[in-house]
């Protein structure tokens, strides 16, 4: 799921998956991080989901995919639409 919050010049895009679906670890990797798996862990939330929120230019489309443990690639059903492999999100 992608949560949007409107800043002035940004918009802040988090992302949260349930808390224990996939089991382990999960990152979001994108071109908005240089695809890099340590740059964007998802953290546990109080309501026991688990986000991270990334801060990125208004009126921007990026590609990303989540990495979970053991090297399992897979994509956001809520994505804005499809990049090939890659899930896509809009600012």
């Amino acid at each position: 799921m992608l949560e949007r919050k409107q800043r002035k010049n940004r918009t802040d895009i988090t992302f949260v998956l349930p808390a224990d679906s996939p089991p382990g670890p999960v990152s979001v990797v994108g071109d908005f991080n240089g695809w890099d798996p340590h740059a964007h862990p998802l953290h546990v939330r109080e309501d026991q989901t688990r986000a991270v929120t990334v801060a990125l230019p208004r009126r921007t489309s990026h590609s990303f995919r989540y990495l979970a443990a053991g090297d399992y690639w897979f994509n956001d059903e809520a994505a804005d639409g499809w990049d090939g492999p890659n899930s896509r999100l809009h600012t």
